[in-house]
């Protein structure tokens, strides 16, 4: 007898876990059927952290988790017909282990790139395995999506702290005043600042009687909810940010509660600075820049926070260096309603001696390496330019550079002409479709969850894990797929046996090293877990800081027994925990820095160029990832060109545009909006999907903005891609 369709599904079950899809760490409680699909996705109202918020992409996860255009099966392209054919793993490992090792015996070892996309900071397997990768690959030619994101943050970090994970976040739940620059978290849900509910983070600010200033070059949702926006000409806030530090030094409000070096190197380097002259270059007068030092080291508490947009830039590490060299000057470095730094349960990498860029340089261009990468600006000439350690082979894992790089139509056409490449991605997209092989991950909720990188930037402290909720069935986990890449690159064994198995043998040797170098040994037996990367877990929360085996009780199984997560309070200052600087003390002048100051000055003396170009991010998108979602496509999340009413009638615009800059043109759909400074146009970005193979996307392609940005033009202490700020024309189309 054929089964009742309005029989209730009596084998549906609500389960828990973290939400992969962006920073912000919220927790979900997803309805999945018999069938194993997710029907539903719901705020997790019982988490202590996000308390039940979730943003559209979070009630999206259904779709994500169980797109049609998802690839399951690892797939093999055959280059004579362009034609592709799934395969089995074994057939898809034993060809990249005939040819990687091949390629690298012809051409050494530097022949052999990786990129790694930003989803890895979102996964246990890209955080855990991903390292044994680049080892098997022995190649400095490693980037990443940091270049073209946060790396000034980092960089700056380092700099000062001796550490680049050190970075200190708002503490948004006790401060008193916040100013945000370049950032837009009521629709990015913040970024090195982990705060479920930054929204309501927000208004708790104002409901106590706090303030937020936000400075942007557009009225973004977050500087519609402010108590004050002011418009920024794009790329110069360093220049405000000096200025702000030269009126706390001329009027004698600094406060430094922390040790430091470098005051007087700071004091001088301001004095050129003052807002009159930083005025004429930000359009933010000189009063107002007084007035903001003023409220900074009058509020009770405070916190500088900047983003995005002021790393993408041309001045990043600099804007990012002065970012909390104004919360040390007002006494608001690790103190509570300050910025301060987390205390996550999983300690990251804990480095012995200070921080240390540029140890290597990039082959064709000479730009420095910065925590173990190469700005991703330079993979085009690495590529492109023949000679000794030329790259012909490459390895993509979650990441699209295609579209998120700049210069990505010429990366489009120079993956084409590699020897081979590999992509670890679940789609077949703009990137991945030069691929020789795809090694598609499992679906996210066949994965385990633990943010191992984002607890490091939470704004409280907080551990919550999340078991695979689905069977994996006859597949490898996600982790299993690094180390047997990494295997057969490196020529060892990559196909399990029945008597050996790639991925426990390499968590056995990860964790019987860690054991004995803390004299643990004979407490192996202690570890619990399904499989061995959930007791390399259940190790570092056991020696974690809130360990079992550091005077505390976390470990896996008190994860496990609270699902919804755990609470492990508010920051608190440890500042002398994390400093690794030679003096031990907060560098106030890094060198490196200082001498970064004779472009800013250059800068200050050129003309303004008559059109900018900033991107922008949409609530409902991330990247270049989530475009192939029905839900998340449409409505505001739209590829146009932002662009002040003013600027339409001067320049003659009609329903589009031609936009132009030294590196290509776009045509684009014209939005009007005052919402946006005259003399700036905005692009999202991660759009471009004309030659992707998801339908939806396709059907939703608009433009690759990164069309426009020049890679050779960077930010030049990190590498890091200048995507705001670019110098166009707009034209009628």
């Amino acid at each position: 007898m054929a089964a009742n369709p309005a029989a209730p599904d009596t084998a549906v079950r609500n389960l828990l876990r973290t939400c992969p899809l962006c920073e912000a760490a919220c927790g979900l409680e997803l309805t999945v059927d018999s069938r194993d699909r997710v029907t539903g996705a719901r705020g997790d109202k019982l988490d202590p952290f996000s308390k039940g918020f979730l943003c559209p992409k979070g009630a999206s996860f259904g779709q994500l988790d169980g797109d049609p255009d998802r690839i399951t099966e690892p797939m093999m392209r055959d280059r004579g017909t362009g034609s592709w054919r799934t395969v089995g793993w074994a057939e898809a490992f034993d060809l990249i282990a005939s040819r990687i090792p091949a390629i690298k015996a012809e051409h050494g070892d530097q022949s052999v790139a990786l990129y790694l996309g930003n989803p890895n900071a979102h996964t246990v397997a890209g955080t855990l395995y991903a390292p044994a990768l680049i080892r098997a690959l022995g190649s400095r030619n490693v980037f990443s999506a940091s270049t073209a994101d946060q790396m000034p943050k980092q960089l700056a970090c380092g700099l000062m702290f001796g550490d680049p994970l050190a970075v200190p976040v708002p503490d948004l739940d006790r401060t008193d005043y916040v100013l945000m620059l370049g950032a837009n978290p009521l629709e990015s849900n913040g970024s090195l600042c982990t705060a479920p509910d930054f929204p309501g983070r927000l208004q708790a600010l104002r409901a106590r009687g706090g303030r937020l200033v936000v400075v942007d070059p557009r009225r973004t949702r977050t500087a519609a909810r402010a108590d004050e926006h002011l418009f920024v000409r794009p790329g110069t806030d360093a220049y405000l940010l000096f200025g702000i530090v030269h009126s706390l030094f001329a009027e004698n409000l600094t406060e430094v509660g922390v040790r430091v070096t470098g005051l007087e190197e700071l004091r001088a380097a301001a004095a050129e600075f003052d807002p009159e002259s930083v005025c004429a270059r930000t359009g933010v007068p000189a009063e107002t820049v007084r007035r903001l030092a003023r409220e900074l080291a009058a509020a009770p508490t405070a916190a500088v926070y900047a983003r995005i947009g002021t790393c993408t830039a041309e001045f990043g590490t600099v804007t990012q260096w002065l970012v909390d060299v104004v919360n040390v000057l007002t006494g608001n470095l690790d103190t509570p309603g300050g910025v301060m730094f987390a205390t996550a349960a999983v300690r990251g990498i804990v480095r012995t001696k200070p921080f240390r860029p540029g140890r290597w340089r990039s082959r064709v261009r000479d730009l420095p390496e910065a925590m173990g990468e190469l700005p991703v600006a330079t993979l085009i000439d690495e590529i492109r330019t023949p000679g000794e350690g030329q790259v012909r082979a490459l390895i993509t894992a979650a990441g699209n550079p295609v579209l998120s790089a700049p210069g990505g139509a010429r990366l489009d056409a120079a993956f084409a002409g590699l020897d081979f490449m590999v992509s670890l991605d679940c789609y077949l997209n703009e990137t991945t479709r030069h691929a020789d092989v795809i090694l598609p991950p499992p679906r996210p909720v066949q994965s385990p969850h633990y943010d191992f990188a984002l607890l490091q930037f939470a704004v409280r402290n907080y551990a919550r894990y999340s078991p695979p909720l689905v069977p994996l069935e006859d597949r490898p986990s996600e982790a299993a797929v690094y180390v047997r890449l990494a295997a057969a690159i490196g020529g060892q064994p990559h196909n399990p046996t029945a008597e050996y198995d790639p991925l426990t043998v390499f968590d056995e040797l990860v964790i019987g090293t860690t054991l004995r170098s803390a004299g643990l040994e004979q407490r192996r037996h202690e570890l619990s877990g399904r499989t061995s990367t959930e007791q390399r877990l259940d190790l570092m929360l056991r020696l974690g800081p809130y360990g079992e085996w550091n005077g505390g009780d976390l470990s896996l199984r008190t994860l496990l027994d609270n699902p919804h997560g755990i609470d492990l309070g508010a920051l608190r200052p440890r500042l002398s925990e994390v400093l690794r600087t030679a003096s031990g003390k907060v560098d106030l002048a890094p060198p490196l820095l200082l001498a970064d100051l004779d472009r800013l000055r250059a800068g200050s003396m050129a003309a303004p160029a008559e059109m900018v170009l900033i991107g922008r991010r949409h609530l409902r998108s991330n990247n270049s990832w989530m475009h192939n979602a029905p839900r998340l496509v449409g409505g505001t999340n739209r590829c146009t060109l932002q662009i002040h009413p003013d600027d339409i009638a001067r320049l003659g615009l009609g329903e589009q545009a031609l936009v132009k800059s030294a590196a290509g043109s776009l045509t684009v759909p014209v939005e009007a909006t005052d919402s946006i400074m005259p003399g700036v146009v905005s692009l999202p970005h991660g759009w471009g999907h004309t030659t992707s193979f998801q339908q939806v996307a396709r059907q939703n392609a608009g433009v690759n903005a990164n069309v426009l940005t020049d890679d050779s033009v960077l930010d030049v202490p990190s590498g890091n891609a200048v995507f705001n700020g670019v110098p166009v024309s707009v034209t009628p189309a």
